[in-house]
């Protein structure tokens, strides 16, 4: 018989292209590496489900045995780990992020211009783009 908490992790990177095992929600993240991936993929567009370990110990532990990372956050496309927060970042800054977004067949939005209104909110950091 399976681990519960192993089902649950391959039941959740299987059911969405794309998944960050965080720390916090991706509107709430609980530390400063999490939110560094979710501006990431908030920047890029990506749709992603992010999934609190805090909330959950075996999964907190869980998700680093799945992985055999020692780290959260941990990002999944389709099924398959990419890394955590430096190696996002660094895939991020090259291009390569997109490049493999794109290769998955993972939906990205345009950059922030006037195809694609910024938002307000605590994704984004600095002044809201008009008075308030």
């Amino acid at each position: 018989m399976k681990d519960p908490v192993e089902e649950r992790i391959e039941r959740e990177i299987n059911e969405y292209d794309v998944v960050l095992f965080m720390k916090g929600t991706p509107v709430f993240p609980q530390c400063g590496f999490s939110s560094v991936v979710v501006q990431v993929l908030s920047h890029l567009g990506v749709k992603f489900k992010g999934i609190d370990v805090l909330s959950d110990p075996a999964l907190r532990q869980g998700i680093k045995a799945f992985s055999d990372w020692p780290t959260v956050p941990q990002l999944y496309i389709k099924g398959e780990f990419v890394g955590g927060c430096d190696i996002v970042r660094e895939m991020f800054e090259t291009g390569e992020l997109a490049q493999l977004l794109a290769s998955r067949g993972v939906k990205t939005a345009p950059p922030f211009g006037a195809d694609r209104p910024r938002r307000s909110g605590p994704e984004r950091a600095g002044p809201a783009p008009y008075p308030l």
